[in-house]
């Protein structure tokens, strides 16, 4: 044979042909597809596809609307789109209805920065305007930005709280709760941020430690009290007697009413001198030892009366330390007995201000006080305390407070320690308690149309709830049994009104019907119009309004709705209202939410409808950097997603989201997003092989049975089955780390390192058309078609991509977003035969081991040069191999033959073959050089070369 006769051997391989990149070009690649989509409309067309299968809803939680995107958007929009490819590729009607909440203190208190000082001077309707405009501004552009992670959802029509038709909604639920009798209002002490001028909810809190006074304060008894405590201690000489209580709130002391004992607890008086005037203070026994301590007594200069119970100290009275005259209209300044009082820390004596604590509101509703407050809007003291406080910053005074005490010879021991203390999470200033008159949803009244309050159906429901993971029920059930009433309103301007009248008596107007005349009205025309039109354009003329209620004195109130009230009747605004049933299938939002809007979505649900809003919960964890620090711009480790798509492009983001275990805080920086590069580029080059390799091949007309399959694709088949059943059942239990690991794995181990490998040959050098290459092309190209659908609710674009490319298409459908999640092959049960390939693969493991060390060796440079024999003790493997036969065995570790015997126990050994290395393969086979027309060849090149 001539030289210018090998040079055209490789011109007779079957080399891979496709048209799918090598290089991914994600960045310049993906805005195309992008484009593509939004040309194919293909969120309607998917939804068309699916008209008249079950439906599955996936209910969107609103972000705000104001900023670009983080990192945590990433996070939360990816895996819900994770989720609603997947259950529209199981042939859901799977809608995905974006939204954002466009209204509260976020957007307002931005707005009211731009205005600066203009702000001041303008109307409410002017100031809605302008917040109005910037909401839309940023849901415009969060829309680009979310659709640039390939997330595909009606963007077209999305929901928004401030679309009257979605207020409407909100009122229609309000009215229910109305109706049911579980809305009022009252004057009691809720979380009040003096930063932002509102009150706040629970769900409005952050959580910081700072540093607080810790005080220990006499308050001397009257002449009368203190005869009656000296005679009930047996005390005869006791200098000033004395309450003695502990607080680490001084400034709330102008608000003192009265203080608090434990009745069934012992109380002691401490009788000792200090600044050369003589004490007796009246402490629990069980924090005597304490409080010594604090007040520095020594050994020898204090005594201690016998006890007597909390419950025979009640009634006494004492004088408030500074101020002289009772600020109420209602008696004070006297001892009460509380179940509240622990002996945990401080003197066993709680001060009771009922107008700036929960409990101490509670004590003294019991016990006839007002609900007494002086403090303004602004965090300011008002005219009714002491000349020396009024007008100063309550949460800038306690030094103050504090200084004045220890000059009259009240401040027993004064200390700083460092605590967890409410934030507003706006103005991010501490926030206080204050009593002011708001609008509640009980949680506890009884609903007539249930026979239940809301607290008791909340912690009914929720074990019919799947949580994912398992401990959001128990996190969420302890927050319901310690949540107080849900303060509604607000005092802003950014919001839904209330919708309640008031008359010049105080008397309210709001009943189910009133409030479902203004629903429909702000249906009509906006929430805008409440600060516009009259009461009676509002109601309507025909309204009837009940006794003692004439329209020329009917005004409206100014309080806003709570932002995560309107958030959360978005079930009913935006599902029911689309006729899908209640509960939707699931919510997916961050792990916050269980205080948040999981919650305050739950209670508004049960008070109108009896049932959760739900059936599935699912919440993530937050992005935290590589030490585990939480995120932040001033830090200097935040991570930009914006900057991270355009770097790498959406679809490593996206890999990145499903690589990770999103039910613990996320680790995210840079550098752990660009690991993931060569991640895509293993499966990317799968892809890219695979597609490669079934070139020429129509399904259709040239698939090979399953059980007429050489055995390594038999094996290859039952592999896919393998990886479908566990992929599949990832998704479904939303453990999308999961499904990233199976086919990550599935492409670097089975497919890169094994199948692909040992298949290069048959591949490139049997025949185009032979049985063998048919084969290996009909697992090739069903594992394609299966692991490109698999892999498109997470590569979305990469999938669509590979899609493309696919001459012929399982699905006849344009995208793979329309074609259906794959199934096992009919006929394959990979269990069957698991346990002979395991032992196989444990045989071939041992001749590569053998190979390795004739290559260190240099006895051969490359397993094709390898001869192997191999003797089998073990029964079941010998079975195994012989099976599939020596030709199979020495394919599936790419030498040139192996021998097999059986005998006691396995021996592998490995030797540099004997034979002729084959110039088109490479292969080291006996046959090269018997045929006389090709004497370089193997008979099986010599054949293919000589048919050609």
């Amino acid at each position: 044979m001539s030289d210018t006769e090998k040079k055209v051997y490789k011109d007779t391989l079957c080399l891979p042909q496709t048209s799918f990149a090598m290089k991914a070009n994600l960045v310049q690649r993906e805005p195309q597809q992008r484009k593509d989509w939004d040309k194919q409309d293909i969120y309607q067309q998917i939804l068309k596809s699916r008209q008249g299968k079950p439906l599955y809803v996936l209910h969107d939680g609103p972000p705000y609307a104001n900023g670009d995107i983080h990192m945590g958007h990433v996070i939360n929009k990816v895996l819900k789109d994770f989720v609603v490819k997947y259950k529209t590729m199981c042939g859901f009607q799977a809608p995905y209805i974006p939204g954002w909440d466009c209204h509260g203190l976020p957007i307002e208190v931005k707005v009211m920065a731009e205005l600066g000082d203009a702000a001041r001077t303008m109307s409410k309707p002017d100031i809605r305007k302008h917040c109005q405009k910037y909401a839309s501004k940023y849901v415009k552009l969060q829309t680009t930005q979310f659709k640039s992670l390939g997330i595909f959802g009606d963007f077209e029509n999305p929901y928004l709280t401030l679309k009257p038709v979605y207020e409407q909604g909100i009122l229609e639920i309000f009215a229910e709760l109305v109706g049911n009798g579980i809305v009022y209002k009252q004057l009691k002490p809720i979380h009040w941020s003096v930063g932002c001028e509102t009150a706040l909810a629970d769900a409005e809190l952050e959580y910081r430690d700072i540093p607080s006074p810790s005080v220990y304060v006499n308050f001397p008894m009257d002449e009368a009290s203190a005869a009656r405590a000296k005679s009930l201690m047996g005390l005869s000489d006791a200098g000033t007697m004395c309450f003695m209580i502990w607080t680490t709130t001084p400034w709330t002391l102008a608000a003192n009413l009265a203080v608090a004992l434990h009745p069934r607890l012992e109380y002691v008086g401490l009788t000792y001198s200090k600044n050369g005037k003589k004490y007796t203070s009246v402490v629990v026994r069980t924090r005597l030892d304490a409080v010594v301590k604090a007040a520095g007594l020594e050994e020898g200069h204090y005594t201690v009366s016998q006890g007597v119970l909390g419950e025979q100290l009640k009634g006494l009275r004492y004088v408030h330390p500074y101020v002289e005259k009772n600020p109420t209209d209602k008696d004070c300044w006297f001892a009460l007995n509380a179940e509240f009082v622990t002996t945990e820390d401080g003197t066993g004596i709680v001060h009771i201000a009922p107008g700036h604590g929960v409990e101490d509101y509670q004590a003294g509703m019991a016990n006839g006080l007002a609900v007494y407050s002086p403090v303004r809007d602004n965090g300011c003291y008002d005219d009714s305390v002491p000349a020396w406080l009024r007008g100063k910053n309550v949460l800038k005074v306690d030094k103050e407070v504090c200084d004045h005490l220890n000059s009259i010879g009240l401040l027993v021991h004064q200390a700083q320690f460092v605590h967890s203390y409410p934030h507003c999470w706006r103005s991010k200033m501490p926030v206080i308690f204050r009593a002011t008159e708001q609008w509640f949803i009980s949680v506890d009244r009884e609903i007539p149309k249930f026979g239940k309050s809301l607290r008791n159906l909340a912690l009914e429901q929720i074990g019919g709830v799947q949580w994912v993971p398992n401990w959001g029920e128990k996190r969420i059930r302890g927050m319901l049994e310690s949540r107080p009433d849900w303060c509604i309103s607000r005092q802003r301007s950014w919001g839904l009104p209330i919708p309640a009248f008031v008359n010049s008596r105080g008397d309210v107007l709001l009943t189910k019907d009133s409030v479902m005349a203004v629903a429909r009205y702000i249906g009509k025309k906006g929430s805008n119009a409440w600060f516009t039109d009259s009461p009676q354009d509002i109601l309507g003329a025909d309204f009837v309004l009940p006794d003692g209620f004439v329209w020329d004195d009917l005004k409206k109130e100014e309080n806003i709705f709570d932002v995560w009230f309107e958030s959360g009747c978005s079930w009913y605004a935006v599902a029911a209202k689309a006729g899908w049933p209640i509960p939707v299938d699931l919510y997916l939002e961050g792990s916050d939410q269980h205080r948040g809007w999981f919650q305050l979505s739950l209670l508004p649900a049960l008070g109108a409808l009896g049932k959760a809003p739900f059936k599935t919960v699912l919440t993530h964890g937050f992005t935290v950097d590589e030490k585990g620090m939480k995120q932040s711009k001033s830090a200097g480790n935040y991570v930009s997603a914006l900057e991270e798509i355009n770097k790498y492009g959406a679809d490593i983001l996206r890999l990145w989201v499903a690589s990770v275990n999103y039910q613990e805080d996320m680790r995210c920086s840079d550098d752990l997003i660009g690991r993931l590069q060569e991640a895509y580029r293993k499966i990317r080059n799968t892809l890219r092989y695979l597609l490669g390799s079934i070139d020429g091949f129509i399904p259709a007309e040239h698939s090979v049975a399953y059980a007429d399959m050489l055995p390594i694709d038999r094996w290859a088949m039952e592999k896919l089955a393998e990886l479908i059943e566990q992929v599949r059942k990832s998704y479904e239990e939303f453990a999308f780390h999961r499904v990233f690991s199976l086919i990550y794995n599935f492409c670097t181990v089975e497919m890169s390192s094994i199948y692909m490998d040992v298949l290069k040959d048959r591949m490139y050098c049997d025949g185009k058309t032979s049985p063998s290459r048919r084969s290996g092309q009909t697992a090739m190209y069903c594992t394609l078609d299966a692991l490109t659908r698999l892999l498109a609710p997470v590569l979305a674009h990469t999938a669509e991509e590979t899609w493309a490319a696919m001459v012929h298409k399982s699905d006849n459908v344009s995208s793979v977003h329309l074609a259906t999640m794959p199934v096992p092959p009919a006929g394959v049960n990979y269990a069957a035969n698991a346990g002979a390939w395991e032992k196989i693969m444990t045989l071939r493991d041992e001749i590569l081991k053998a190979l390795e060390d004739l290559r260190k060796n240099e006895i051969i440079g490359s397993n094709q040069e390898a001869s192997v024999d191999v003797v089998i003790g073990d029964k079941d493997m010998l079975a195994a191999v012989r099976s599939i036969g020596a030709e199979a065995m020495a394919s599936l570790c790419i030498v040139s033959e192996v021998k097999i015997a059986e005998g006691d126990q396995l021996k592998v050994t490995a030797s540099k073959s004997p034979y002729a290395k084959c110039q088109r393969c490479w292969n080291y086979r006996p046959s090269v050089g018997k045929n006389a027309a090709y004497d370089d060849l193997c008979d099986r090149c010599a054949e293919v070369v000589g048919t050609r």
